[in-house]
């Protein structure tokens, strides 16, 4: 109510719709909003004033005469209005934004309509957060904060105070619920066997952007396919608007018909619904957004881009003798290094001298990286050498005992120490300086040549200038021959680099990374600033470009180029995005191209994504895929939903309690509870020990044999290489389909039997011991940091293609680090090559090798399957067990 106190001075001050008037003198001034705390009552020795703080630079005015009693009402008057002032605009904002937030989820429950992310979205974008619009208030204004609101801003307040998106999940759960029902029969005849709870869920669920993540044989494409259904049944939007996006042009077909078949038989229209791979839909949108439908290079089509490499390799080793010289020092000498002063793993046991280490091309054992450099270094020029030569004079002490150099020239009478020294000079561990000067005083003393070299030089090169020209001055030839015969240790094939130049090529290119992109990811990561990177980057981009002129000779593309490309057209064009719905399976296996081209594709909130994968079977790493696009999804793509696809119709609970416990040892994998639809039980996935690995293939055939007397179906013998078809019978068994496939290509498929005929240790073991090239951490998307993780999740995918039984084969004293995990579950048996139960015991002093029986000096004992890595042993006792 308006209201006027004026003062035995000549002022009147009139409060009336959240202003004050003040008159004085004639004059006239109105305090709106915040600007109202110009004013304040104050008190003075004469009595209680009025004071106006100037609004520029006038002078303060003080206005005597106010009555006490009128204090208190003006001084509450002028805390309402500031408050209000500060508030105002945001509240009001808040009121008439909470009008249509409450009539979008009353309007979309009505009419059972998923209410989208981004739809709510835009409704509450630029609303003042509940606590920001408090922290504009002292705390007297809060605390009088319901006596200066209306009833319609205090509701307003509130509804800034809401979980809005909770609000907008729990109608969606309601539109949900509702769905279900009223969709019963439609949920039961869009695929051939009707869709679970879960499926359905993930079908209706229909924002902007939804991650499904699948278990294996859980139905991710029925989901799909029914997705389509659903949006057309529902008038969501029209078949020429829903794109969906494979891996490969077999899964693309097979999408293509499954969902052609499931809306006729629904009687729903199809025309112009596309399923594509990325490849042929990116080539289909550059031609369309520029009239030309770029050419893919005839090697990059035909799968001969590693021949490529080598071809342009070759090509800049006869014109360029400077590359030809970095190619062969790279392949010959650092290609295996690891780096590391104090020597990465050992790859070498010489049972003579009891050496562990590594090997090298003249074939002895040396004890670290550092000296098997130097060695294959001499090797390679024609230095005949000595390692660990005695000396020929007597030095031994209390403190010393024989002395032997690393390297002894016979053809100078020249010895050769080389230091494991890093580059600021300090040694790998206590008392090494000692023991350098003590070998140095020895030569002095007894006038021997000596010559030194030391890790960190030797690692970027200059050292060897420095050994060559130390070799030399003592009458020393060498001759440099990259090609002479090797008859030890194997070194990186040109064909090896040649694959990891284009690996690497691939995660550059699909990355879209330059020169200095990859120089900032140096700088950040010191411990890759090796001079073998450098010196594999300097090859790199050597061939990068003569890449680049081959494609533009020829005026072709490859399919990181036209994936960049269309990518950056619809970025620039948001208008060829014409897609409402766009669907994209196997997300797990998408690569930065790939998922760029899917975020270019998704032009505002009218679009909406399902992405359909499961981490679990992420196994393309090397091939460009980047996990982190799924399982930071929302980073990548905005605000998300996710479902889960949990229950397996393809295997039994045993195999999917088996498969489950051992990829979750993983704990960067996202967490699943598979449940298998035919319900508990299972045959046990069984692991069947030979004594040799040359008795394999007779094992299978057993096995194969005793499967056909027992039942029939299909049996998929899955390798970890190709060459592990070698291990399946050639004959024909009654009842049973008997096919190889690799692990890699058995995605997506599956059998009655699943057989893993070779998971044993090593080099070519499951999992391969082959260890990617640090290198390509430059480039390739960031692993977990779980060791053998794309390994693991490549198992999984082996058991879990089975529908009934799981047979794993190893080789006693071989056996994989996965076996030896397999044998710590309860589902998991241990059989012999007669289908008798074994036991098994693993090692107790390193946990990754089993004790194998072994003859010695002084009998028989237990001994680690990896020696000479691990050295435990056990006593044989009588009766046949085993004792510390």
């Amino acid at each position: 109510m308006p209201r006027t106190w004026s003062g035995n001075s000549g002022w009147a001050l009139t409060y009336a719709r959240d202003r004050l008037t003040l008159a004085v003198d004639g004059a006239v001034e109105e305090l709106v909003g915040a600007d109202a705390a110009r004013l304040r009552v104050a008190r003075r020795w004469k009595g209680t004033c009025l004071v106006l703080e100037p609004a520029d630079d006038a002078p303060r005015r003080r206005l005597t005469g106010v009555d006490p009693r009128d204090a208190r009402e003006i001084r509450a008057a002028v805390t309402r209005i500031v408050t209000r002032g500060k508030l105002r605009d945001a509240l009001a904002l808040a009121a008439h934004r909470e009008q249509v937030f409450h009539r979008l989820l009353a309007t979309r429950v009505r009419k059972q309509r998923w209410i989208a992310h981004d739809d709510a979205a835009t409704i509450l974008a630029g609303l003042p957060r509940h606590a920001d619009l408090l922290a504009l208030l002292s705390p007297a204004e809060r605390a009088d904060l319901p006596r200066h609101l209306s009833a319609d801003e205090q509701r307003a307040l509130a509804f800034l105070a809401q979980d809005h998106l909770a609000r907008v999940g729990a109608a969606n759960d309601e539109i949900l619920r509702r769905e279900l029902i009223a969709g019963r029969e439609f949920f039961a005849r869009v695929e051939r066997s009707p869709l679970t709870a879960e499926q359905a869920r993930a079908v209706v669920s229909y924002d902007n952007r939804v991650r499904v993540i699948a278990a294996a044989g859980s139905g991710k494409t029925s989901v799909m396919v029914a997705r389509a259904a659903y949006a057309l049944r529902r008038g969501l939007t029209s078949p020429d608007r829903i794109l969906m996006l494979a891996f490969n042009a077999d899964a693309a077909r097979e999408l293509q018909e499954r969902v052609d078949a499931r809306l006729d038989a629904l009687g729903l229209p199809h025309d112009g619904l596309r399923a594509a791979t990325f490849h042929s839909f990116g080539l289909s949108l550059i031609a369309e957004a520029t009239g030309r439908r770029p050419a893919i290079a005839p090697w990059v089509e035909s799968g001969t881009d590693v021949e490529k490499v080598q071809e342009i390799v070759d090509r800049l080793r006869d014109s360029d003798l400077g590359f030809r010289f970095r190619w062969d020092l790279f392949r010959l000498l650092y290609g295996k290094v690891s780096g590391a002063p104090d020597g990465g793993d050992h790859d070498s046991y010489d049972p003579a001298t009891g050496v562990s280490g590594f090997a090298t091309y003249r074939g002895e054992t040396v004890r670290s990286e550092g000296e098997r450099l130097v060695a294959d270094w001499l090797f390679l020029n024609g230095v005949d050498y000595r390692y660990e030569h005695p000396y020929p004079h007597n030095v031994a002490d209390r403190a010393h005992g024989r002395y032997v150099a690393d390297f002894y020239y016979p053809d100078a009478d020249v010895w050769h120490e080389h230091w494991a020294l890093r580059a600021d000079g300090t040694a790998p561990f206590r008392g090494y300086a000692e023991a350098m000067a003590w070998k140095r005083r020895v030569h002095a003393t007894h006038g021997t040549a000596l010559i030194e070299t030391e890790w960190h030089a030797i690692l970027d090169h200059t050292g060897f200038e420095a050994l060559a020209r130390d070799l030399e001055s003592h009458g020393l030839t060498l001759d440099w021959n990259p090609d002479r015969p090797i008859p030890g240790a194997e070194p990186l094939e040109h064909e090896r680099l040649a694959r990891l130049v284009r690996t690497f090529m691939t995660h550059v290119r699909s990355g879209a990374l330059t020169r200095s992109a990859l120089e900032e990811r140096l700088a950040s990561t010191p411990a890759l600033d090796t001079p073998r990177t450098r010196l594999f980057l300097e090859l790199y981009w050597r061939i990068h470009e003569r890449w680049q002129e081959e494609l533009a000779a020829i005026d072709a593309v490859d399919f990181d180029d036209m994936l960049r490309r269309a990518a950056e057209l619809v970025e620039r064009d948001p208008g060829l995005a014409r897609w409402d719905l766009v669907m994209v399976d196997e997300f797990q296996d998408t690569s930065r191209a790939r998922a760029r081209l899917t975020r270019a594709l998704l032009r505002g909130r009218g679009t909406h994504l399902l992405a359909v994968g499961d981490d679990w079977q992420a196994v393309n790493r090397f091939a460009g895929a980047d996990l982190s696009v799924m399982t930071g999804f929302s980073a990548f793509f905005g605000p998300a939903l996710t479902r889960r696809l949990q229950t397996t119709f393809r295997t039994s609970q045993t195999v999917a309690d088996v498969s489950s416990r051992f990829v979750s040892r993983n704990p960067a994998q996202i967490t699943k509870t598979v449940r298998a639809a035919r319900g508990p039980g299972g045959a046990p996935v069984a692991v069947v020990r030979v004594e040799r690995h040359d008795a394999l293939a007779g094992a299978v055939e057993a096995h194969l044999r005793r499967l056909a007397r027992e039942s029939r179906g299909t049996v998929d013998v899955l390798g970890r290489y190709g060459f592990d078809r070698k291990l399946v019978p050639t004959v024909q068994l009654p009842g049973l389909d008997v096919r190889f496939r690799t692990v890699h290509r058995s995605k997506g498929l599956e059998a009655d039997h699943v057989i893993m005929p070779n998971v044993t240790t090593g080099r070519y073991g499951f999992p391969s011991s082959i260890v990617d090239d640090p290198v390509l951490t430059l480039a390739m998307s960031a692993d977990d940091g779980h060791r053998h993780s794309e390994e693991r999740r490549l198992f999984y995918v082996a058991l879990t293609r089975a529908r009934q039984t799981v047979t794993v084969f190893t080789v006693a004293g071989r056996e994989s680090p996965f076996v030896l995990e397999l044998l710590e579950d309860p589902d998991v048996e241990v059989r012999g090559t007669s289908g008798e139960a074994e036991e098994v015991r693993v090692c107790a002093g390193c946990g990754e090798g089993t004790l194998v029986r072994r003859s010695g000096r002084h009998g028989d004992f237990y001994g680690c399957s990896t020696f000479p890595r691990c050295r435990e042993t056990a006593r044989v006792q009588p009766a046949g067990g085993t004792s510390r």
